[in-house]
């Protein structure tokens, strides 16, 4: 499962240093990931350094794929993890009316919130520095309940699928039958996926097909429209998120796989 944690690792660096590009493209905080607190200023400058903060982050996790640079990485994905949430949690304290009852807001809070799980999860995966025992013990926690938050969160975004059917099957391609089918068919493997993450039964398999699902999203969904429409932030922005997402679902199959069970031939 090596080369499944190496693969997770770049696709999910990879966006977050697009998310940080963006901050530095638009000199304010426009709906990328993380999310900025409700009230922090939208000037040039904090923008800036959010923006410089997702890059070095992203840059480093990416790199661990292919470089020895493990403790480094681990560092940054649990403190990437540990930002996203706080933003996050601002968000809802701010909103929390909007988060509950809109979709539109409940996705943007989701969708950041289940990135900082899977930062937690990869974190945790990675090896520990020495004599660093309660560093390692608090990253472990922290990788438990990434994996709750993560398929919790997919559980969530599979019952929107029915809350929103119509609006959803919009965005299935024209050229493909079926829209209400597959907008279905997702969510229902939403929530198959989410659960067996949640539970850890048949985890393994269930992120790997999710991962899959989604590169799928991202390639024949997201990345036609970014070439339809390259000067639109919001497109980019939805496809850097399908490909963290692919990239958190592999980091989830791979840390599953480590901590599954070796079977000993007799």
């Amino acid at each position: 499962m090596n080369n499944l944690s190496k693969l997770g690792r770049l696709l999910f660096g990879i966006p977050f240093v697009g998310f940080g590009v963006q901050y530095f493209i638009y000199g304010r905080f426009a709906g990328g990931l993380p999310p900025a607190p409700p009230w922090t200023p939208g000037a040039p400058a904090t923008a800036y350094v959010l923006g410089a903060l997702l890059i070095a982050a992203g840059a480093t996790i990416a790199a661990s794929a292919t470089i020895a640079v493990d403790a480094k990485a681990r560092l940054f994905a649990t403190l990437l993890g540990i930002l996203v949430f706080v933003c996050v949690l601002a968000m809802f304290i701010a909103t929390p009316s909007a988060v509950l009852h809109d979709g539109t807001a409940r996705t943007r809070a989701l969708e950041p919130l289940a990135l900082a799980g899977a930062a937690w999860v990869l974190a945790g995966s990675l090896p520990a520095p020495p004599n660093a025992r309660s560093w390692d013990a608090a990253t472990d926690k922290l990788a438990t309940a990434g994996r709750l938050i993560f398929g919790a969160s997919m559980v969530v975004f599979g019952i929107q699928h029915f809350m929103y059917g119509q609006f959803v099957s919009m965005l299935v391609p024209s050229w493909l039958p079926g829209h209400i089918f597959w907008t279905y068919f997702f969510g229902v493997a939403l929530i198959v996926a989410g659960i067996s993450i949640v539970t850890g039964i048949q985890a393994r398999l269930a992120a790997i097909l999710l991962g899959v699902m989604f590169l799928l999203w991202v390639v024949v969904l997201h990345a036609p429209r970014v070439a339809a429409s390259t000067h639109n932030g919001d497109e980019w922005s939805s496809l850097f998120v399908a490909i963290a997402m692919c990239g958190s679902c592999f980091i989830i199959a791979a840390a599953a796989a480590a901590k599954a069970p070796q079977r000993t031939v007799q």
